[in-house]
This record gives structure tokens, sequence and C-alpha cells, in this order.
């Protein structure tokens, strides 16, 4: 995305505030469609993407130059929203699952713009949304998608049932599109 990332990168280890704007500038539409993916509102999600450039620069020196700069970027981004939701005591229902199955949905996605299926998806619960693009955008596991959420893995498995079922939903009803499964 920048022309030289690794000099700015090292500018703003040094605290560089020019260099800082131009890190800020370059990579905040990014990484605020990730907090809005989590997060259903835009003020909240704004100020969840400051502090996830807050985290950055206070944190940017243990960036060790180990992989990608802007997925470092990215899963800190990911975190605070997560962080967001836990402080606004977002309580995931338990549902006890014995028998989870995980069916193919009907993908309608290729008919909708992405802009529409975000707006879909602010219609979820909180804990179906996290989970939702924990698992399907960030490649999650339950187990890991359980650890980050401080909740049970049937509780992630349940949830994301939760989240497809309504989507599908939500995304029929936007393309007028009928259930034949029901009576």
């Amino acid at each position: 995305m920048l022309k030289d990332l690794d000099l700015i990168v090292e500018k703003c280890r040094s605290g560089d505030a020019m260099a800082q704007k131009s890190l800020y500038e370059a990579y905040k539409s990014i990484l605020f469609g990730i907090c809005r993916r989590y997060i259903n509102n835009n003020e909240d999600a704004e100020d969840t993407l400051v502090q996830s450039f807050v985290k950055i620069f206070m944190h940017i020196n243990e960036f060790q130059s180990e992989g990608s700069f802007e997925g470092w970027m990215k899963k800190i981004a990911v975190n605070e929203s997560l962080m967001h939701l836990r402080k606004r005591k977002v309580f995931l229902a338990e549902l006890e699952v014995d028998h989870i199955g995980l069916s193919e949905e009907p993908h309608y996605e290729n008919e909708m713009q992405d802009e529409n299926i975000l707006a879909l998806m602010d219609q979820l619960p909180d804990g179906c949304r996290a989970v939702l693009n924990l698992y399907a955008v960030e490649g999650f596991k339950h187990r890991e998608i359980a650890d980050q959420l401080n909740i049970s893995i049937n509780t992630s498995k349940s949830q994301l049932i939760l989240a497809r079922k309504k989507m599908k939903e939500l995304i029929e009803k936007k393309l007028n599109i009928k259930n034949l499964n029901q009576d």
C-alpha cells in the first residue's frame, strides 16, 4: 500500500508524527472495514479504529518484521474490535448442541454487493456477528474463537449456525427469494 512502508515504520518507531499520519491515511479504510464488520455502528467502529492505531503506535517496536506488517495491524484491529464487544458486556447465549452439522447453505453472495452484505450483517446480534467474522472472514477455528471470546467451543459453533441461518433468511428476504423448505 505504501511505497516505502519499511521506512515509514522505522520513522513511526522513532515517534515521527508525519510518518504516523502517512501510515494512518494509508490504512485507515482497511482497518475501519475490519472494525465495522464486528461493530454495527460507525461511531463505535471509528472509536475502535482510533484505539487500534493508538495500540499500533504504542507497540510498533514489538513488530519484528516477521510476516506482514499489514497483517499485524489487522490483527490488532480485530482484537480491539473484540475488546470493544467485551467492554459492552456482550454475553453470548450458551446453547447446548449435541450434534452440530454445518450444512452447506446456498450462496447468494455473488448476487449482492459487499456493502449490502455488511448492512445485513449489522442486523445480526453482536455475538453471532463476531463469530461469523472470526470464522468466515478471519479464518479462525472454533477453539480459537472460543478462546478469543471466552466462550465454549459449542457456543462458537452454535453462534455460527445461528448467524448463517439468520444471514440466509436476510439475504433471501433482500433478494425476494421464497424458502421452499418452509410449509
